[in-house]
């Protein structure tokens, strides 16, 4: 215990070493022979100073006031000059430890006086080692003490008594008793943290006594940096409100010293629109409005500027422009020309035949139109956003469009359809030329291939927003066509290409959908799903209350089709992330037909709470899973996904949650284990762990087949976008593992297309911003998706194939890419290196490790952080990822 405490230990930990040192080391009434051994073994100095000290004990109860205050003002200098070295009790206090109680009886005899305040001053440091666990005594004489400067006495000391001041709190708060005395010292305490770089202290505090609105006063330019990194990632760990308040403190301190992006950032997280545009009218420079926007257009944030926030009308359709994100596409293409990738790939070169052996290959040669369907997939997500490929955009030359027709009809019925979409995730971002080469298919006398049509100018408009709304345009008309395969993609299409906006317009045409009694179920089911995509996060009440109607009008025989599954999913969506709030239509849920009573239950609750880490609802859903059941029960698997979805805030309950989901797997019934490959793979997305990936290769070779589809395809999304090779070999020999089983090769085939997808460059987690945002809409496409996985049959290995295009919505380019004041790409050199925490670190410690230096446009892994390696710009915002403007640094010198 001797050993020096750690300045980052709480406050409470610091003081109860040195209790428990009190308790050990004070033998209460040593026998007298004892006595004069110790004696012997202290050095002179000490035995002088012990001696000393006795003297000044008795001088202090003497009943000339002048000698007591010389004896009090030496034992307070004595203890005072040796109260700097922490590494054990320090020997004034040692030596003065038998003598507490009898100063303490003495202090209660004398009288009201400066000498008694004096007194007590000393008693208060003296109870720092000796006084009773919990009796807070070191606080009691403080007060009554003479209020002088309070870090005179030494760190220690300030330490205990923060500690003791939030325990007084919590007893005072019980009793409603008056805390203004106790406040006062909280100021002081607070005043001295801060000076003393100790930020993490001086919040906890706070937190402990609810006022951090006192932080606000107390930080300055040199060091509001720490106390906001601070206050941001101790967010997670609180339960509501809290979290709320500390980030709102967090944003009013940003705000106080200007630093905007990061108050955006903040704003952003608080999903509060009127910060959001208080940041835009305090600032005024423009280029720093263009940042704020590339981070507006990252998040996937509707947002319409009004003349407040710019005035110039030029300006604002400049700005307007980069927050609908149309410079995506163009960014893109300049990281893929840079890392020389632009070529086309065919699926072959992803499933690189060459290399397995021969049985597999031989099988694969005949062409069948499961396998074309899954060559259309990969194709699709290897290619997605650059433009040109090898099957569906050959150009026409080739026998006047021949060759692109001609891979459209190796796909049978329902295949057309994604393959006809799958033109639209090639030409993903890119509205102009997209809409030109798909307006061909719209001609076709095939539904399929108008229904592909209509989901394809959906996925090409995703998270793209334009002034003219062509995806309206063209899909309102076919919205309410008979032909169900055509109502699915226009309805379908519109969700992916308005998903966050909350257009009014779309809710007028698609809510009737769900009043309709006599529209089939898929419709029915999509249509939710699209309302909860375009109303994500919104609460909307009218959409919540239709789907409601819709859930109760429908008989119970189709309640247990897996289609009726999606439309609590879609009533989900429209709470995501927004905790409370869900809890009136949880309550209505409850009335619902047993068959989906459950089911709804879970999945509203997991949307709800989805990306906020609150370990109660992880602990209820490893409650819901622990039930064994006779007949399979659809409601776990919602539950099981729901754990992923609240863990997956931050990295401890990510890991906690890895954990559990082992358990599960030992111990849950087949329904539970079908859902966790999928639970792995939203915790892991596009961040391939090793303990994950071991996992995930252990169950796709499982005997039940749902979990071994449910694991390949898991694979797939961890390793999403990264070119895995250790992912991509796995998957290789699983498709000559599996060549005789269509189903399981066709999952075996979406995994390959998913670890390369766009070659490598995008990446589908929704989290950006160095974790700390979670995109909405990404991860309501990802929800989407894994709740359809948790009934492979029907959906994805049935004709409904074109659920994976939802994945659209989480692609996103991980790059950063920095550019000029113009916004013109500009290379930099840059660090890249794994992201280092050094939250609450004394000092400038380095934020990563293991760098490589590489000229931008640069790649970003999961957990990568670049900072720049040069002088010469200073970026306009403090988080590198995707565009970043970069001005002049105006004290640059060349070395030259």
């Amino acid at each position: 215990m001797s050993k020096n405490p750690d300045p980052n230990s709480t406050d409470a930990s610091g003081s109860k070493s040195t209790k428990e040192e009190a308790t050990i080391k004070v033998p209460s009434k040593d026998p007298k022979k004892k006595d004069d051994k110790k004696d012997e073994d202290l050095s002179e100095e000490d035995l002088a100073l012990k001696q000393q000290l006795e003297l000044y004990v008795e001088r202090a109860q003497d009943s000339d006031p002048g000698l007591q205050k010389v004896a009090l003002e030496s034992m307070r200098q004595e203890i005072r000059t040796s109260t700097s070295s922490m590494t054990s009790v320090p020997k004034p206090l040692k030596f003065l430890r038998p003598h507490y109680g009898t100063l303490k009886g003495y202090y209660e005899k004398m009288p009201d006086s400066d000498l008694k305040k004096l007194m007590a001053d000393i008693l208060s440091v003296l109870a720092l080692t000796m006084s009773a666990e919990g009796e807070r005594e070191s606080l009691k004489y403080r007060l009554v003490g003479s209020q002088g400067e309070i870090g005179s006495w030494g760190h220690e000391y300030v330490r205990n008594l923060a500690g003791e001041i939030s325990q007084e709190y919590v007893k005072r708060q019980s009793e409603e008793a008056s805390i203004d005395d106790l406040m006062e010292l909280v100021q002081q305490i607070v005043a001295f943290h801060m000076k003393h770089n100790a930020e993490p202290e001086a919040v906890d505090l706070l937190m402990e006594v609810e006022d951090l609105d006192l932080l606000v006063e107390h930080v300055d330019n040199t060091n509001y940096k720490r106390t906001c990194s601070y206050l941001t990632s101790s967010a997670k760990y609180l339960p509501g409100p809290d979290d709320m308040l500390v980030l709102d403190i967090a944003y009013t301190i940003y705000m106080k010293f200007e630093e905007y992006p990061s108050a955006l950032v903040t704003a952003l997280y608080l999903d509060n629109t009127q910060y959001v545009k208080q940041v835009f009218t305090s600032c005024d420079d423009l280029l720093r409005k263009k940042q704020f926007c590339y981070i507006l257009a990252r998040h996937g944030q509707t947002f319409e500027l009004d003349e407040e926030m710019c005035a110039e009308d030029e300006e604002r359709e400049g700005l307007q422009e980069i927050i609908n994100n149309t410079k995506l596409s163009e960014g893109y293409l300049t990281l893929a020309r840079d890392i020389e990738v632009m070529e086309a790939k065919t699926p072959d070169d992803i499933y690189k035949p060459h290399l397995l052996d021969g049985r597999a290959s031989a099988g694969a040669s005949v062409d069948s139109a499961r396998q074309n369907l899954a060559s259309t997939f990969v194709n699709a997500f290897v290619n997605a956003g650059f433009g040109q490929d090898k099957l569906m955009t050959v150009p026409s030359e080739a026998s006047s469009g021949g060759a692109s027709t001609s891979w459209l009809f190796k796909n049978k019925e329902h295949g057309k359809a994604s393959a006809a979409a799958s033109l639209g995730m090639i030409l993903l971002w890119d509205v102009d030329s997209g809409l030109a080469q798909i307006d061909k298919y719209f001609h076709s006398t095939d539904t399929h291939v108008i229904a592909g049509a209509l989901l394809g100018v959906g996925i090409v408009n995703c998270g793209i927003k334009n002034e003219c709304d062509p995806a309206l345009a063209l899909l309102a008309e076919y919205i309410d066509k008979e032909d169900p395969s055509i109502r699915i993609g226009a309805i379908m299409g519109l969700g992916l290409a308005y998903a966050g906006s909350q257009n009014e317009q779309i809710r007028s045409k698609l809510t009737p959908i769900l009043g309709d009694s006599k529209v089939s179920l898929d419709v029915l089911a999509f249509t939710a799903i699209s309302l909860g995509l375009v109303y994500v996060g919104s609460c909307n009440e009218e959409i919540a209350q239709a789907i409601i109607f819709a859930l109760m009008e429908r008989s119970e025989s189709e309640l247990g089709e897996p289609f009726a599954r999606l439309l609590p999913l879609g009533l989900g969506l429209l709470y995501l992330g927004k905790q409370e709030s869900v809890e009136a239509t949880a309550e209505v849920s409850k009335t619902f037909n047993e068959k989906i009573r459950k089911h709804c239950d879970m999945t509203l609750l997991s949307c709800a709470y989805a990306g906020t880490g609150n370990v109660l609802k992880v602990q209820h859903f490893l409650g819901q899973c622990a039930q064994h059941f006779e007949k399979g029960e659809t409601f776990q698997g919602p539950a099981v996904l729901g754990i992923a979805m609240v863990a997956m805030a931050e990295e401890l309950g990510l890991e906690m949650a890895i954990r559990s989901l082992e358990h599960l797997l030992q111990y849950g019934e087949q329904n539970i284990r079908r859902a966790v490959p999928l639970a792995l793979a939203l915790l892991c997305i596009s961040n391939p762990k090793v303990n994950v990936m071991d996992t995930l290769s252990r169950l796709s070779h499982d005997s039940d087949s749902e979990v071994a589809m449910a694991a390949i395809i898991s694979l797939g999304l961890i390793g999403a976008g990264t070119n895995n090779a250790r992912i991509a070999g796995m998957l290789r020999n699983l498709s000559s593992y599996y060549y005789k089983e269509a189903n399981l090769l066709f999952c075996v085939r979406i995994a390959q297309g998913l670890v390369h997808l766009g070659k490598g460059l995008l990446t589908l987690s929704p989290y950006h911003s160095e974790h700390f945002l979670l995109s909405p809409t990404a991860l309501a496409g990802l929800v989407t998706l894994l709740h359809a996985c948790l009934d492979m049959k029907a959906i994805i290995l049935g004709k409904y194939h074109y659920i994976l295009y939802f994945l659209t919505l989480a692609m996103q380019p991980r790059m950063l890419l920095t550019v000029d004041e113009n916004l013109k790409p500009l290379s930099v050199p840059v660090r890249v290196g794994q992201a280092v925490d050094v939250v609450g670190q004394a000092g400038r410690p380095k934020t990563i490790t293991g760098f490589q230096t590489h000229s931008t446009p640069v790649l970003l892994a999961a957990g990568d952080r670049a900072e720049l390696a040069t002088e010469k710009y200073i970026p306009l915002s403090p988080i590198l990822e995707g565009f970043v403007i970069l001005k002049e640094n105006p004290d640059y010198r060349d070395d030259q």
